[in-house]
């Protein structure tokens, strides 16, 4: 059995014959199906050509403005009019009727998924008659339709067009190749030829105004508005009142490799400590992100100079280069805000806080009911008296779980959950809402960022708050828990929560909460500073826009717990001793420091540490899914905030659909067109 010849075989094949034709027919028929688009991106296609096309002549199209209805972004990305839009037309009017049909929409939809699309179709543009190769002639005239009688000159005779001009049958032409390069060139050819035909007395330096309107021409649609009121000021960098050719190439660089100074930007300011940078910051972190060095002093300079307002020397935060980094930008003063009041403020700040507490509360019970158990076995091992003979009930964690469930059952693990449900709801609603309240107080509006004394704080007193509802609940939890063991062993009738109450009454509800504090202020002092920066610096939360995933949050939030609960320890063993009662042959405990020293002598140090690995697979799942839920209802039932900075969005952080990713695609289609000039298209 003979091979089945390939595509380029059957192709040298062709004679004429219809043998050959046939096997022509099918070697393109493969082809077609190998590079046919899927089916999806027809039908959203189809979808979006149906939504925009007219009746017109008994079919379907799309005219000029259907058409830009059709492939405009529904948000302004680069302060391009939509009007320019309508340039597309043309190369997508493959037929020059005036119309566009469904199929000439699918020709244009592919060509903007090719990776070149925009010089893909600036050359399809310039090549008037779709000979494949752009001749001088119709370089110059394309060109010089779209910079008006008004524009900067341009010469078209200059060495530099020549060098990228080939020949071919006599004629100067432009292949594809040669064709991207030359563009990829042009601007910085146009800025140079600019300034040389507004340096009339070729010194080396233009008036401020002449700066502006070179810009304007070359850029303008890169540029947000408080950028273009500032272009003249670029002369204040040097003395003299005027600006060199060297600060206008600058400025182009930097305009022209704004998505590298973003990111420098971005990762500087996120690495900072208190989330600002300086010129010194922005040159050392760009020599450690490009090899060569991408940015000079003076580029620096000019980036720091716009930035902050004519203030060079000034440290930064990321919101300080929106208007440099965002051509949307406009000042706050600017944004249009109904006033408010105090006392809407008032109400405002009562609501968070009751939202805050609401989620802080169905987080806390979900995070208690899921490691329950645990804390039921750190409790009874932490309580048992080494130093008493025959208190030794159980010989490690594994093993109280065990008699546990064998002496009373499954539901044992849950004895006095009914009392931790109610009390674990607001004690973590109160210790979240607490800790957001005073970080959000103690944060930097512009950097987001909060100083670690501020963290400890804002964590520490979290915990403390707490303490003073959650004391009387812990401490019949903790009897409730015990019962079952005393029950073992002495016989004795289990009691209710309420028969706890009374036996104790107010002050005895109390009694353990030094030991509480003790604990739960270092606990929470550490836990949440170190949740803040383990999802910050360690997953890199909000690095170019990024949001954790559920496993990161969850990971974070879990060992962060683990330090903050090993390390308080000692402080929920003495808490512990002090609040169970004490059964006959057993140690009195007259306050914190006589439990402390009474432990330490009597059954050694490593008393004080009873319990821990227990308390550390408790208290650290415990956090974990109660934050993991905290954050998670956050985001499902959002409560409407002015609180906090607000996050820069520009195109390295802007999530796009599939939907909207043809027309993102339509925009950058166009910036090489808006290089030749900035009113390309512009009605």
């Amino acid at each position: 059995m003979f091979p089945r010849p390939s595509v380029a075989q059957e192709v040298e094949m062709d004679d004429g014959s219809p043998t050959a034709s046939r096997k022509i027919g099918a070697a393109l028929s493969s082809v077609s199906r190998v590079t046919a688009v899927p089916e999806s991106e027809i039908k959203r296609w189809r979808r979006t050509f149906d939504a925009n096309a007219k009746d017109i002549g008994g079919g379907k199209y799309l005219d000029k403005e259907s058409f830009v209805n059709a492939i405009a972004p529904k948000e302004d990305f680069s302060k391009i009019n939509r009007s320019q839009f309508a340039t597309l037309f043309r190369v997508a009017d493959s037929s020059r009727r005036g119309l566009v049909s469904f199929d000439d929409f699918t020709v244009f939809e592919t060509l903007l998924k090719r990776p070149d699309a925009d010089y893909w179709i600036a050359f399809q543009y310039f090549d008037v008659d779709g000979s494949g190769t752009i001749t001088f002639d119709e370089f110059k005239n394309v060109f010089s339709s779209t910079i008006g009688p008004d524009s900067l000159p341009f010469d078209f005779n200059c060495d530099w067009i020549k060098l990228y001009l080939g020949k071919r049958d006599g004629a100067h032409v432009l292949g594809y190749n040669e064709f991207t390069q030359l563009m990829k060139g042009l601007q910085g050819e146009r800025l140079r030829q600019a300034f040389h035909y507004l340096d009339q007395n070729q010194d080396g330096f233009i008036r401020p105004d002449e700066f502006k309107r070179i810009i304007l021409e070359l850029m303008g649609h890169k540029l947000s508005q408080g950028v273009i009121d500032r272009l003249p000021t670029l002369c204040t960098l040097s003395p003299g009142g005027r600006i060199s050719y060297s600060e206008v190439v600058a400025f182009h660089n930097v305009i022209r490799e704004m998505d590298m100074v973003e990111r420098v930007i971005r990762e500087a300011t996120s690495k900072s400590k208190d989330g600002r940078i300086d010129q010194v910051d922005f040159l050392n972190h760009s020599a450690l992100s490009t090899r060569y060095g991408l940015f000079s002093p003076m580029e620096a300079s000019i980036i720091f100079h716009f930035a902050g307002r004519g203030s060079g020397s000034q440290r930064l935060s990321l919101l300080d280069f929106a208007q440099l980094l965002d051509p949307r930008w406009v000042p706050a003063a600017d944004v249009i805000t109904k006033p408010v009041t105090k006392t809407q403020s008032a109400l405002k700040e009562v609501a968070t806080s009751a939202y805050n507490f609401g989620l802080g509360g169905i987080a806390g019970a979900f995070g208690a009911t899921i490691v329950y158990p645990i804390d039921l076995v750190k409790t009874r091992m932490q309580n048992q008296r080494s130093s008493v003979v025959g208190q030794l009930l159980y010989k490690n964690s594994l093993d109280c779980v065990k008699k546990v469930f064998r002496n009373e059952g499954f539901t044992g693990f849950y004895r006095g959950i009914g009392p931790q449900l109610i009390g674990v709801a607001p004690e973590k609603a109160i210790k979240l809402t607490v800790n957001d309240l005073i970080r959000g107080r103690a944060m930097d509006p512009e950097t987001g960022r909060i100083k670690l004394p501020w963290e400890l704080f804002a964590g520490g007193m979290a915990g403390a708050c707490q303490v003073t509802f959650t004391n009387p609940l812990e401490i019949v939890k903790i009897r409730l828990q015990v019962q079952g063991e005393a029950a073992k062993a002495e016989g004795a009738v289990p009691r209710g929560a309420i028969h706890i109450v009374r036996s104790l009454g107010l002050l005895g509800l109390y009694k353990g909460a030094s030991a509480c504090l003790l604990r739960d202020i270092p606990f929470s002092a550490i836990y949440f500073p170190a949740y803040s920066h383990l999802k910050k610096d360690v997953f890199h939360e909000g690095f170019h826009g990024k949001r954790l995933s559920f496993g990161e949050t969850l990971a974070s939030a879990a060992i962060a717990g683990m330090p903050a609960a090993y390390l308080t320890t000692p402080a929920d063993v003495v808490k512990t001793r002090l609040q169970v009662e004490a059964r006959t042959g057993q140690t009195v405990y007259k306050g914190l420091s006589d439990a402390f020293v009474k432990i330490y002598r009597e059954e050694g140090f490593r008393a004080l540490f009873k319990g821990g690995p227990a308390r550390v697979l408790r208290s650290s799942p415990q956090f974990g899914f109660t934050l993991v839920a905290y954050e998670y209802l956050h985001k499902l039932i959002p409560f409407p905030s002015d609180n906090g900075p607000k996050p820069l969005h520009t195109a390295l952080t802007s999530g796009t659909s599939q939907d909207d990713l043809s027309r993102i695609r339509a925009r950058n289609a166009l910036k090489i067109l808006l290089d030749v000039h900035g009113d390309f298209g512009r009605a």
